[in-house]
């Protein structure tokens, strides 16, 4: 289903459910919504993950750092929280196996009654999983810990060993979108929402949107209205009623990325302790090694936001804490920020505190639904809670939500041998086809074909990317990637864990979409020269040579 055939639907149609923001949460309202027999569009005014849900951890868990307040402080809300999350985990992978996968941590203890206690917390944390459960724990000694991770400073007493989930979270987002698409929804990025327009009795009815790469102004038609927002829900939340209050603050949050060879092991690391009460993760992702994150409350602003040098000297010096080798600021290659949204409490509820979860707002003035709070692990049980409201809303009976079950594109007849098809029937290089089969499942026999037909398209974008020039066309084609940086930083990732490749492959990329997409000479030039401008921003910001 092309972009195109997206726009002509979303003007011709009436939709029983108009989401809007094309994240986690969107996204998977879209799938719910449609996989439960109601007409549903989504309108996301960047790109399908462009925003919070690309800029996470990307773990799947329950929240050590929740559970450990939630018994501290008897916080019953937080210990269900927590206790949700854990059994989502394995939903999560069981519907994308090609893009989550279990995840060995370890938590350093530098003394005896650390041991004690981190044991305790994971055990607690093994129990919550019950039959859900990734993996046991284990109370590691100090040679066991270093035999796993042979990173980690000599100075340390033990670890624990633990197990989360890990998920490629920009490439989990769309794949949401294009199983809706399957199911017959319309999904639209780039398009911006401008204005509501409300029927005789104040409810709103229609949606005015613009297409932010051709200036086209649509009308969306929808019986009820999703706000799906994350970070910016109180944007749509006062266009659709100005008289109500604000809830939501944000935080930012940043991660920094530095060669695999920093700490040559598969085994995660949580650092426990940070002198303001945060959790640092040290994580293998795509061949690099992830370190964050931070969480400093922020106010939203219209350009993205950026890592800052004193937050690169904030996570290496947690690093350091506990590796044997110091790391250095001229090892980082790259780094990423986003924003969290934080959900206060209704003003004109009883309670005041923050809410620990999510919440499904209705606004009975505007009609308009809004799904707040929440995290990428409990997406789905969001898009539920806020479906079942639609068509309870909406007068439907209320079907039951089915997404528990539904694998996304690419996990059917998917295996985690499946690239040797790619080998033996294609004749793909095995370092190619294992990519292709992480990143897409089963969809990378599409690829595979691409390459087949058009030979020069099995050449690698560089010598430091497994990325190739056939997948650029393939996330053109078939998954509305529509600028260099929907297809560098969203569908492969690159731009977040490698500034300097995604910088020298540019010119190339934009050759290909060029190609694809009709730009002109003109036009291709100055997308080359406004994502390299970006690009170098983003290393000034952060200091890095």
């Amino acid at each position: 289903m092309t972009r195109p055939d997206q726009l002509h639907q979303a003007e011709t149609q009436e939709f029983d459910v108009c989401i809007i923001g094309g994240g986690a949460t969107g996204a998977g309202c879209l799938l719910d919504a449609q996989s439960r027999g109601l007409k549903a569009i989504l309108i996301e005014k960047h790109d399908f993950a462009s925003e919070t849900s690309s800029k996470s951890t990307k773990l799947i868990h329950g929240g050590v750092r929740y559970l450990e307040q939630a018994v501290k402080q008897a916080d019953l809300n937080q210990y269900h929280m927590v206790k949700k999350a854990l059994r989502e985990r394995i939903t999560l992978i069981r519907n994308a196996p090609h893009l989550a996968h279990p995840l060995p941590l370890l938590t350093p203890c530098m003394s005896w009654t650390d041991g004690i206690y981190y044991t305790a917390g994971m055990k607690m944390y093994d129990a919550l999983s019950g039959e859900f459960s990734l993996g046991k724990s284990e109370w590691l000694n100090k040679e066991e810990t270093l035999a796993r991770n042979p990173a980690l400073t000599r100075r340390i007493h033990s670890s624990v060993l633990y197990y989360d989930g890990q998920l490629n979270d920009a490439r989990y987002n769309y794949s949401l979108v294009k199983t809706a698409l399957r199911y017959g929804a319309v999904a639209l990025n780039h398009t911006e929402a401008m204005r509501f327009e409300k029927d005789a009795a104040g409810q709103l009815a229609v949606l005015h949107v613009r297409d932010r790469l051709t200036g086209r102004l649509l009308r969306v038609r929808a019986r009820r209205f999703v706000n799906a927002t994350g970070p910016f829900s109180d944007r749509i939340r006062l266009m659709a009623n100005p008289e109500i209050p604000r809830r939501m603050r944000v935080s930012k949050g940043v991660h920094i990325i530095v060669p695999a060879e920093v700490m040559p092991s598969d085994t995660a690391i949580l650092v426990p302790k940070t002198d303001d009460g945060r959790v640092v993760f040290i994580i293998p992702y795509n061949g690099k090694l992830m370190i964050g994150t931070t969480e400093t409350e922020t106010e939203l602003g219209d350009s993205e936001p950026v890592v800052e040098s004193a937050e690169v000297d904030y996570l290496i010096g947690y690093v350091n804490r506990y590796f044997e080798t110091p790391i250095t600021r001229e090892q980082v290659i790259a780094g990423f920020a986003g924003l969290r949204p934080l959900l206060q409490a209704n003003p004109n509820a009883e309670s005041k505190e923050l809410v620990r979860d999510h919440e499904v707002e209705v606004d009975k003035t505007s009609g308009l639904i809004s799904i707040l709070g929440g995290k990428w692990t409990t997406y789905r049980l969001m898009a539920q809670d806020t479906i079942d409201t639609c068509c309870e809303l909406l007068g439907v009976p209320v079907k039951p939500c089915i997404t528990d079950t539904i694998r996304l594109v690419g996990a059917e007849g998917y295996a985690e041998d499946f690239w040797k098809v790619l080998v033996s029937k294609y004749g793909l290089d095995e370092a190619v086809a294992r990519h292709l089969n992480r990143q897409y499942g089963t969809e990378s026999v599409d690829i595979a074909r691409l390459m087949h037909e058009q030979p020069e398209w099995k050449e690698a974008l560089s010598p430091q990317s497994p990325h190739t020039k056939a997948e650029v066309v393939f996330v053109v084609r078939e998954e509305m990637a529509q600028t260099l940086k929907d297809v560098l930083a969203r569908r492969f990732g690159l731009e977040l864990t490698d500034w300097e490749t995604t910088y020298r492959i540019t010119e190339t990329v934009a050759g290909l979409m060029a190609d694809e997409l009709g730009w002109s000479e003109a036009r291709r030039t100055e997308a080359v020269r406004e994502y390299h401008a970006e690009i170098e921003w983003f290393k000034k910001s952060a200091e890095i040579v």
